[in-house]
């Protein structure tokens, strides 16, 4: 009979997405491509100037089309041979997907799907990178970009925390988890199981069971692929 796979979970952030040359706000000071975040990223920006929101998100759908999958979305693909691998991501684009990734869940919403202003859980796949004031939903409301903004509820949160307490493994790429609720998500998994962090420059430093690799997300994902080899956690 075969044995379960354990199960890692890793946790990814902007740092993962950075090497495939998706930009985040915090590489220039607080502002995202020039914006500033509370005029592009909050439901109160899109309440006062919703087209301005809205070709915001289109010009970084185009950024998020143009990328491609990063060695490290490729290695977290191939720990799929030896371990149930689940990925809870605070990115919004669907570099994980594309690298074949299997199980993914994303906090902060995803960036090639519109959804309903009317119903929140009226969702649609784009099959181009623009939504056009006046796009509207069979309710009949405008479609808007399906990100979770600063400020909203973060519906997957229990879910994610879920997949948390029930690894074996947890691993952190490219996330300082600073920010919550996605910080919070470390309180749900054991301190008696192995943590791994990935970050050039970390800033989770003291706890049990935890490895640090102060390496980008491609280098950092080599050197813990090899280390997990000879990780036996199902001894």
């Amino acid at each position: 009979m075969n044995k379960k796979k354990p199960k890692l979970v890793a946790l990814t952030g902007a740092g993962i997405s950075a090497e495939s040359g998706i930009a985040t706000f915090r590489d220039a000071g607080g502002l995202w491509e020039g914006y500033k975040i509370e005029d592009v990223a909050t439901l109160e920006a899109w309440n006062k100037n919703p087209s301005l929101v809205q070709n915001f998100y289109n010009e970084r759908r185009v950024s998020v089309i143009n990328a491609q999958p990063n060695g490290a979305h490729l290695e977290l693909v191939k720990l799929e041979l030896d371990f149930e691998v689940h990925i809870v991501t605070q990115n919004v684009d669907d570099l994980h997907e594309r690298a074949g990734s299997k199980n993914i869940l994303h906090l902060h919403g995803e960036i090639m799907k519109s959804r309903s202003t009317a119903n929140e859980n009226l969702t649609y796949e784009l099959t181009n990178s623009f939504i056009k004031m006046g796009d509207k939903c069979a309710l009949g409301s405008q479609l808007r970009p399906h990100i979770v903004w600063f400020g909203e509820a973060v519906p997957m949160i229990d879910n994610a925390a879920k997949q948390v307490s029930e690894a074996d493994i947890l691993v952190v790429i490219g996330t300082s988890l600073q920010v919550y609720p996605a910080a919070g998500l470390l309180h749900y998994f054991s301190p008696q199981k192995p943590l791994f962090l990935v970050d050039p420059n970390p800033q989770i430093t003291a706890r049990a069971n935890l490895t640090i690799i102060e390496k980008n997300a491609v280098e950092g994902m080599k050197e813990l692929s090899q280390l997990l080899k000879d990780f036996e956690v199902w001894s």
